[in-house]
């Protein structure tokens, strides 16, 4: 039981670093130094995409789930909502490709959006 839930939470915690990877730049609106950890969490999430890595995340969830003696993933909301979004079952090499621009395009007019509003307010 205590490894499905350190898997669970690693399948979380996943999550909220590509939310983070993809829509943490609108933090910056508020808080203008997130840029030195956002900044970081977009170029790692772009090269995974990019060098058809996987995120070392991923192999972590899979062996806390081993560890519990699960062989693959039962249903749950975890399992049904969350890990479709993380590992869909169509994924290629384009589709890295592009989910590895649409990345860096969001972040790219997002930073072009808050760079206007910090000169606006100069």
């Amino acid at each position: 039981m205590p490894y499905r839930l350190l898997a669970d939470l690693v399948v979380i915690l996943h999550l909220a670093f590509v939310a983070f990877a993809l829509f943490g730049g609108l933090l910056t609106l508020k808080w203008k130094r997130i840029v030195w950890l956002h900044a970081p969490a977009v170029l790692w999430a772009a090269a995974i995409e990019f060098g058809g890595w996987v995120c070392p995340l991923t192999p972590l969830e899979i062996w806390l789930r081993e560890q519990g003696g699960e062989t693959g993933y039962r249903s749950s909301f975890i399992d049904y909502y969350i890990l479709p979004l993380l590992y869909p079952a169509s994924l290629t090499r384009e589709m890295q490709f592009v989910l590895g621009v649409v990345v860096l395009a969001v972040n790219f007019a997002g930073y072009a959006w808050v760079w206007r509003r910090w000169r606006k307010n100069l």
